[in-house]
């Protein structure tokens, strides 16, 4: 089953949700909705509680839940109390909150976006788009990230024409060229950035963005032309992309004396850019 994690946002608050492709069903966090319906300090006890009187009752929408792994606090997928859209309206009924209408709309616009990102892969992007800025991203990040995503795609399409397979090879693939142009290893490189199961892309740099994209776009444009036969001449490939990244990147950082591959991640640059709104400015005198 060909499932796709994602956060989604209502009225602020993140709610966990999975896509499953082959069923065509969105999976949401039940622990998750639960917290936007009843701002509860712990909302899953509120719902073990929920789901005993539930089952109590004989009611076979908790029978009918589901368990699967989702990204947690702590970074880890862990097993997760899930429902589909259908299970959760129904769901939503015991729960008594003023949020229950508006919750329910916005869990009908959610099922129906994604089918109509089916029909209209552009949707997808603009949605993306409108995701990253609630969480509070700059614009001029946001471009760089879709733009990034864009050339992400183009590069993994034309592995799929090389008959290369999506996960290992994939991933051993990505790990060569971010080792070519970045000096680290995808691991090292969350390491160094204080990240877990969180996703690279979402917490680099501009700067960063900037040169993955050049080593990706570069690997697309060097397997197109040479004609790779098979994994171990990909491999090849993608290490050569990656090195046009890592001669700019060179260059760069002779120019300015600073590092282009930092420490810095998503939340604490989002936090310092708040701490920038928040001072207040200094009044002419």
């Amino acid at each position: 089953m060909s499932k796709q994690t994602d956060i989604k946002i209502f009225e602020d608050k993140k709610v966990r949700t999975l896509w499953d492709a082959e069923h065509e069903k969105w999976y949401l966090s039940i622990v998750d909705v639960i917290a936007v319906l009843t701002d509860s300090p712990n909302p899953q006890v509120y719902w073990r509680v929920l789901k005993k009187r539930l089952k109590d009752e004989g009611n076979e929408t908790v029978t009918n839940c589901n368990g699967l792994k989702m990204p947690a606090p702590d970074g880890k997928m862990r097993l997760t109390d899930v429902a589909d859209t259908e299970q959760l309206f129904r769901l939503v009924q015991s729960i008594p909150s003023p949020k229950a209408e508006p919750f329910k709309q916005w869990l009908a616009q959610v099922a129906a976006e994604r089918l109509d990102e089916m029909q209209d892969p552009e949707l997808s992007i603009d949605r993306a788009l409108e995701q990253y800025m609630k969480l509070g991203y700059s614009e001029n990040w946001i471009n760089q990230r879709l733009k990034s995503i864009e050339i992400r795609k183009e590069l993994t399409d034309e592995w799929k024409k090389r008959g290369l397979k999506e996960g290992v090879q994939f991933a051993t693939l990505t790990d060569i060229i971010t080792k070519a142009w970045s000096d680290n290893t995808t691991k090292e490189y969350k390491i160094l950035k204080g990240l877990k199961k969180e996703n690279l892309r979402d917490n680099m740099t501009n700067t960063e963005l900037i040169l993955n994209m050049l080593a990706e776009a570069s690997t697309k444009d060097i397997s197109t032309a040479t004609n790779p036969k098979d994994f171990e001449e990909s491999k090849k490939v993608a290490k050569q992309g990656g090195n046009v990244a890592k001669v700019a990147r060179k260059e760069l950082e002779a120019k300015t004396g600073k590092n282009v591959v930092t420490s810095l991640n998503a939340k604490t640059a989002l936090q310092l850019n708040d701490g920038d709104k928040k001072k207040p400015k200094n009044k002419e005198k």
